[in-house]
């Protein structure tokens, strides 16, 4: 099994992410370090700080020279696109070829309501999510694009710099509905993240992910599979330790440990220390 951290970027300062992602960036444990997008803190009081992901992630990248860095995940309603895949292509210029590109079909409907964002009903909202998974790819892929939707339409496009890995970041698509998310990973993304739930749900999720990559006549093992764990201030790091072993049996491949602020960097050799024996090294 493999390791990755997350500090959402909520109830938290600069100072206390930097130091946790420069620490991290010296145990070879964890491959990965994620932020969220989001501009109100979730699940928690939304008047409270809430760094921007995109730029804090960027700043994570340029502080740090061996973790894959990425936001977990993009929510597609806030850019155009177009947009997401200059910014994605920048990011991974700047950290020379170690972005990892999350995203999603987008939820938020207290954020999207008081920024005055459409936020479209389920099935719009997932139309635009395909098609923006086009765009992005051949944006990044292609020299130019051309792009015929009903939301999203281009013409010629280029995106200059292309990015370091090629064809493209690895995509994360996050989200577990088996009528659209699924499929759309299988689709396109090389890591389908699972938010959260227990070992049994992300088995059969990862059954329904297994089936639509048989549909299309895609190998499953091309895609990462990864689930999200928190370690709250008062656990302990075997807690994590086992239940990502839980998770190893069914199928999982990465476990995305999410840190509970104020962020420090002293979680992170008991974390390592912990789930070592996980690693198989």
């Amino acid at each position: 099994m493999r390791f990755a951290i997350k500090t959402a970027p909520q109830h938290t300062t600069w100072s206390d992410m930097l130091a946790v992602f420069r620490a991290a960036d010296d145990i070879e444990v964890f491959e990965s370090g994620w932020t969220f997008d989001h501009f109100y803190p979730i699940f928690s009081d939304p008047t409270g700080p809430c760094l921007e992901g995109w730029t804090t992630t960027t700043a994570l990248a340029q502080a740090t020279t061996r973790l894959r860095v990425g936001v977990m995940v993009t929510g597609n309603v806030y850019r155009h696109p177009a947009v997401l895949a200059n910014m994605a292509a920048t990011v991974d210029v700047i950290s020379d070829g170690r972005l990892e590109l999350g995203i999603g079909a987008g939820w938020n409907q207290q954020e999207c309501d008081a920024y005055g964002i459409e936020l479209p009903a389920l099935k719009e909202r997932f139309d635009r999510f395909d098609e923006a998974l086009a765009v992005i790819v051949g944006l990044l892929t292609n020299e130019t694009t051309d792009f015929e939707g009903r939301y999203y339409r281009l013409r010629e496009a280029r995106c200059e710099p292309k990015p370091v890995q090629r064809p493209h970041p690895p995509i994360c698509v996050g989200g577990a509905g088996e009528k659209r998310t699924l499929p759309a990973a299988a689709r396109w993304a090389q890591h389908w993240n699972f938010v959260a739930g227990p070992p049994e749900v992300f088995a059969h999720k990862r059954a329904v992910l297994v089936a639509a990559c048989e549909e299309i006549g895609r190998d499953p093992s091309e895609i990462t599979t990864s689930t999200q764990i928190f370690l709250g201030r008062e656990q302990e790091p075997k807690e994590v330790a086992e239940q990502a072993a839980a998770f190893a049996d069914v199928g999982c491949d990465l476990v995305v440990v999410g840190f509970a602020p104020p962020h420090t960097p002293a979680v992170l050799q008991p974390l390592a220390e912990a789930v070592q024996p996980l690693t198989g090294s």
